[in-house]
């Protein structure tokens, strides 16, 4: 009996060794194509590192540090990977089966808003341009929620169940959105802001206008909507 459970013993210890070095060869070769995208500018094998990266993560946080990768870019590279994952499948979706969720802190410091159990009312005040983009997105056939926190935008899905959403913030939320946008079965894109912080951030609207119209035809895009130029 004794030696029947040395050998079982022994057996699982070998097993943790092997599991422990597979990890890290994986981790290492996730590491090398994370770096090797982040240099070039493109994204090597998406596929594999998508799934390597949430299923790794505390692992790739640490070797991440260890190179002396910034966490900025870091959660920059996560978000660009879901965008390029996410894109085809966005533009199939029908505009109508999309929502756009921003962030209150892009309003004016003096926002008359109200608060409603669907987030804030934009009032159109002038103070800023978040009126405007409501607009203007609200004309292309989206549903559009300035939210204060995580729990209104799980609402808001709950209520209207769509199919798929763009997220507005900064990067951690933005990551945290694209997340939680997998666990709730909805397709998700993320748009960065230009400025941090809780009040008066920045955005670029075109970079916003330019996800939402994915999948639209040309025919819905309003004559004054600028987007940026083709490289």
């Amino acid at each position: 009996m004794n030696q029947t459970f040395a050998t079982l013993f022994q057996l699982i210890g070998e097993l943790a060794v092997l599991t422990a070095l597979v990890v890290l060869v994986v981790a290492l070769v996730l590491l090398a194509l994370t770096l090797a995208s982040i240099r070039s500018g493109r994204l090597y094998f998406p596929s594999l590192l998508r799934p390597g990266l949430t299923a790794l993560e505390g692992v790739m946080r640490a070797l991440f540090k260890a190179v002396g990768l910034e966490d900025q870019e870091m959660l920059g590279f996560f978000v660009k990977l879901g965008n390029t994952m996410n894109a085809q499948a966005f533009a199939e979706i029908p505009v109508g089966e999309r929502t756009i969720f921003l962030p209150q802190c892009l309003r004016n410091a003096r926002c008359p808003a109200d608060l409603t159990p669907e987030g804030l009312r934009c009032k159109r005040c002038g103070r800023c341009t978040v009126g405007e983009a409501i607009d203007t997105l609200e004309g292309l056939g989206y549903r559009v929620f300035i939210v204060p926190g995580s729990s209104f935008i799980k609402r808001m899905v709950k209520k209207y169940r769509p199919h798929a959403l763009i997220g507005v913030g900064c990067l951690a939320e933005v990551k945290e959105g694209l997340e939680m946008a997998d666990r709730l079965g909805l397709i998700g894109m993320g748009v960065v802001s230009l400025k941090e912080g809780c009040v008066e951030t920045l955005v670029d609207w075109n970079t916003l206008y330019e996800v939402a119209l994915l999948g639209l035809p040309p025919s819905a895009v309003p004559e004054d909507l600028h987007l940026p130029a083709e490289e």
